[in-house]
C-alpha cells in the first residue's frame, strides 16, 4: 500500500467544493483538510501497490472542477506512539 499526500490550489471560492468532490468521488481518500499558505487543501490517499501514481493524480485529481494546481508527496514510513 502506498500513502500519498496531495496539496491542492483551487480557484477562488472553490476549495470547499473541491474538498466535497474529493470526499464524495475518490474512493482512495483517507482525509482532507483546508490549509493556510500556498495551497488551499491537503488530502491523504492510500493506493494499492499496483496503482500508477501519475495516472491517479492526473486523471482523477487534477481534473476535478476548481483545481488549478497540485503538489504530491509520497510517504515512506509512518511513525506513531504505539
Amino acid at each position: 500500500m502506498k500513502t500519498i499526500f496531495v496539496q491542492f490550489k483551487c480557484r477562488p471560492g472553490k476549495a470547499y467544493a473541491v474538498a466535497d468532490a474529493l470526499v464524495q468521488g475518490v474512493e482512495e481518500i483517507s482525509e482532507v483538510y483546508s490549509t493556510s499558505g500556498q495551497f488551499d487543501l491537503i488530502a491523504k490517499f492510500y493506493l494499492g501497490d499496483d496503482r500508477d501514481l501519475g495516472h491517479f493524480v492526473t486523471e482523477q485529481l487534477q481534473v476535478i472542477d476548481g483545481v488549478t494546481d497540485t503538489f504530491t508527496t509520497v510517504a515512506f514510513k509512518a511513525f506513531g506512539r504505539g
